[in-house]
């Protein structure tokens, strides 16, 4: 990679990290904030600063977070009105951690 190629992609890295800021500061939410891997680009000492401005936006309107990132998990599950699922691959299926064969809704191909 050429010193200005890196340079581009540093920028853009800076502009989305940038417009995901953006999103949570905005004064003008939607009714629905949906944050896929926010951390991304982030050093890991920022993730607690980053959880707590996601759970301040989340008292203005509801937002879903889809992250691998467990040090963000925990930071959020922290706040008090988390509401945590795990999701787990197996053999090519993804399920809800924890729940159980009899628990999961049924589902039927759509005639």
């Amino acid at each position: 990679m050429t010193a200005n190629a890196g340079a581009r992609a540093a920028l853009g890295d800076a502009l989305a990290l940038g417009a995901r800021w953006a999103a949570l500061l905005s004064p003008r939410l939607p009714a629905l904030l949906v944050l896929n891997e926010p951390e991304a680009s982030l050093q890991a000492d920022l993730l607690p600063a980053l959880a707590r401005l996601i759970a301040r936006t989340a008292r203005h309107t509801r937002v879903w977070v889809l992250t691998r990132a467990m040090r963000l998990v925990a930071a959020l599950e922290a706040c008090e009105r988390c509401n945590s699922i795990a999701l787990e691959k197996a053999h090519g299926q993804t399920t809800v951690a924890g729940l159980s064969a009899l628990d999961r809704p049924t589902w039927r191909w759509p005639e």
